[in-house]
């Protein structure tokens, strides 16, 4: 993959951050979002505080904090040639109609919005020269999530509004794909299931490269596509 220029939505969370270092390690200039500065910080440690990596605080969920953040990322880097959106939350509190009702509001918030969001202030900068946006759905998104409706529906959101936009930009040069995994080995997933068989789980070192490949030139004939990053689930 040459070197190229990327925004990364959830850069500081457990599949982000290692998506992060992949690019990096690829040569690629990276813009992260954050929200908290101590995670930040912890990321910029883990990449060796590498001069190819720049954040700024925004609200990942509200439209004017990402265009001023993709303005600013695009200031830095000399343009932009993709994203991935990967930010996120999991709730299952029960049953739908006796789980919170802010629950609902709170995962359509953290996996819809924030896709929506950073898609929206992407597009300004790609649709010039051409690019790639991946977002991240999950498994419950097709098959349905018992306990956990408002997540489930989250991300099934995602999937629509990823097919839509594909087929929008389809003539105008920027593509869309959206990856889906089911359980994610990281450390709270580890933590949340302790006696789960964690060889069905897959690793996010795995999913980073597809999502490295998906944003890079190499994948120029994939858009619209929804694909299973799920291991042995």
């Amino acid at each position: 993959m040459s070197a190229r220029r990327y925004v990364v939505g959830g850069g500081t969370g457990a599949l982000g951050r290692v998506v992060v270092r992949e690019l990096l390690a690829a040569g690629a200039q990276v813009a992260v979002p954050y929200r908290a500065a101590p995670r930040w910080q912890e990321l910029q440690a883990d990449c060796d505080r590498s001069p190819l990596l720049w954040g700024a605080e925004a609200d990942a969920e509200d439209n004017e904090a990402m265009q001023r953040f993709f303005d600013k990322a695009a200031s830095w880097a000399g343009g932009l040639d993709g994203a991935a959106a990967l930010a996120g939350a999991y709730a299952g509190s029960g049953p739908f109609e006796t789980a919170p009702a802010d629950e609902w509001t709170r995962m359509l918030g953290a996996n819809l919005e924030t896709a929506r969001a950073l898609c929206r202030a992407a597009l300004p900068h790609l649709l010039p020269a051409g690019g790639s946006v991946v977002t991240v759905a999950a498994q419950l998104a097709e098959t349905g999530g018992a306990g956990a409706a408002a997540y489930a529906v989250s991300k099934a959101g995602v999937v629509a509004l990823t097919r839509s936009l594909a087929l929008e930009n389809k003539e105008r040069g920027v593509r869309f794909n959206c990856i889906v995994p089911s359980v994610i080995d990281t450390p709270a997933n580890r933590e949340a299931m302790p006696k789960a068989d964690r060889t069905r789980w897959t690793g996010p070192q795995a999913i980073a490269r597809v999502v490295a490949f998906l944003l890079s030139s190499d994948s120029a004939a994939v858009s619209g596509a929804v694909i299973p990053v799920q291991g042995r689930a």
